[in-house]
């Protein structure tokens, strides 16, 4: 099949779109969380932390700003899990809850997968903008199922070693080590799968360059 030549963004200018959304939806999130736990307490965390991404949401609603998928997932996730731990009281919960999501989002990724429309590409959409030429490309189709099968089992290794992590740290009584095991864990898994997503979408880029050269 023969496809129109297009112009593809460099992967420095998509960094730079998909990085001010990444701090703000996933990482400033965190940074609240912790910071107001240490300083405050686990309850006012919980209230500071949902204030943070409801606050985000409006923000843009208000001045009639798109707001990314991921940004609604993360108010409605992050709502489910305080409620829980205000109700448990305890912070095992808060932190087994979101993984038990974990694992049913894992399955909507490998389901998107068989539905031919891998849910990578929709989340990729809300941070950088690619023509609809590349997007119909063969090459990149197949980048987006692949890479959503590879999140997909990310998530799923992501939630296992966090729920076995919680469980045991909570019989011990140590939320700091679970904090400090769980995040080292996650990073390790996380940093593996962005590796390879970045580096494929690199060479994803270049072969189309090439193609189209």
């Amino acid at each position: 099949m023969n496809h129109p030549p297009v112009t593809l963004p460099r992967l420095t200018a998509l960094a730079r779109q998909a990085a001010p959304r990444l701090l703000e939806a996933v990482v400033a999130p965190l940074a609240v969380f912790y910071l107001a736990m240490v300083v405050l307490g686990f309850q006012w965390a919980l209230i500071m932390t949902v204030a943070w991404v409801y606050l985000g949401v409006a923000w843009r609603l208000i001045r009639r700003i798109k707001v990314p998928a991921t940004m609604y997932l993360a108010a409605f996730a992050i709502t489910v899990r305080a409620l829980v731990a205000f109700w448990t009281g305890t912070w095992m919960w808060f932190f087994i809850q979101p993984e038990m999501g974990t694992i049913c989002m894992s399955m909507v990724f490998l389901a998107s997968v068989r539905l031919n429309k891998p849910l990578v590409q929709k989340l990729t959409l809300d941070y950088i903008h690619l023509p609809s030429a590349v997007l119909k490309h063969e090459r990149v189709r197949k980048f987006f199922a692949r890479i959503t099968l590879l999140w997909a089992f990310v998530l799923l290794a992501n939630s296992t070693v966090s729920i076995l992590l919680a469980v045991y740290q909570s019989l011990a009584g140590s939320l700091g080590t679970f904090m400090l095991l769980r995040t080292s864990a996650v990073a390790l898994i996380s940093g593996v799968a962005i590796t390879i997503s970045v580096f494929g979408f690199k060479r994803l880029l270049h072969r189309l360059h090439v193609a189209h050269a």
